[in-house]
């Protein structure tokens, strides 16, 4: 699917989106024309989804992170589609997923502090509709934090 300079391309291009297309036609060996071709091939086939900044939360104050597991009253449709539609309005609600297990869900969740966390929970996580039960836990340390998807056959 993929020649091994999409993937190197890939790799570059998710260690730093900045990249011109210049110097990334030098790091592979290509001309600028070639390079912007490929870009626009996995743009086009959806490989490449988006560009974003990756923020140091310190900075912007919200440094505390929840993970909380969330239950619904039932496991019906309806009840699924209408969490699902709410929870994405919530800015500090960075990922959701629908979990296997113990839990329907998982919100990694981020915020000032404590406190900030409480009125979080308390006004926005349990107006949530069909929210049978939480169960959070805080991040201690961040031990390793990436978003390069590795590619191998």
């Amino acid at each position: 699917m993929f020649d091994t300079i999409d993937i190197q391309l890939l790799q570059l291009l998710q260690a730093n989106a900045k990249y011109t297309n210049k110097e990334l036609a030098l790091k592979l060996g290509l001309s600028v024309t070639a390079v912007f071709e490929r870009i626009k091939k996995l743009e086009r086939q959806d490989v490449i989804d988006k560009y974003v900044a990756i923020v140091n939360r310190e900075k912007l104050n919200k440094g505390f992170m929840a993970f909380c597991h969330v239950t619904l009253e039932k496991h019906i449709k309806s009840y699924v589609i209408a969490f699902e539609k709410e929870v994405g309005k919530i800015p500090e609600v960075l990922e959701c997923y629908h979990i296997s297990g113990d839990y329907d869900y998982i919100l990694k969740i981020v915020v000032k502090d404590m406190e900030a966390f409480r009125s979080f929970l308390v006004d926005k996580i349990t107006s949530l509709p069909h929210i049978g039960s939480t169960h959070t836990m805080f991040m201690i340390n961040e031990v390793k934090q990436d978003t390069a998807i590795p590619y191998s056959d």
